[in-house]
């Protein structure tokens, strides 16, 4: 049985307000502009903040272009959590004329 680890731009923005969203970039990428409700987690701190991650949804995964984030939700998934990449990133959100936000999140 194959899992599905990526999700369309499409099917996601439709769920975005409600979607519990990790941003997988750098924190100067994240700073310089995302989806407005990710939450930051480098990819290099994953493992690490892969406890505090929501056990009883789905978790979006996204970076610039969608290789980082196919990764990182694989990782996720393989751990026991559900998790999807964002195809086409932060990159293709920007794109489609949705909104960014930029600086670091206060909250």
């Amino acid at each position: 049985m194959t899992t599905q680890l990526e999700v369309d731009l499409e099917s996601f923005a439709a769920v975005q307000p409600d979607a519990f969203l990790i941003d997988v970039r750098e924190p100067d990428e994240y700073a310089g502009g995302h989806v407005p409700t990710a939450r930051l987690v480098p990819a290099g701190s994953l493992a690490g903040a892969a406890a505090g991650l929501p056990e009883d949804r789905t978790i979006y995964v996204i970076c610039a272009s969608g290789n980082r984030s196919l990764r990182a939700a694989a990782a996720l998934t393989a751990s026991g959590l559900r998790a999807l990449s964002v195809a086409g990133g932060t990159s293709g959100w920007v794109r489609s004329g949705r909104p960014v936000v930029t600086g670091a999140r206060t909250s």
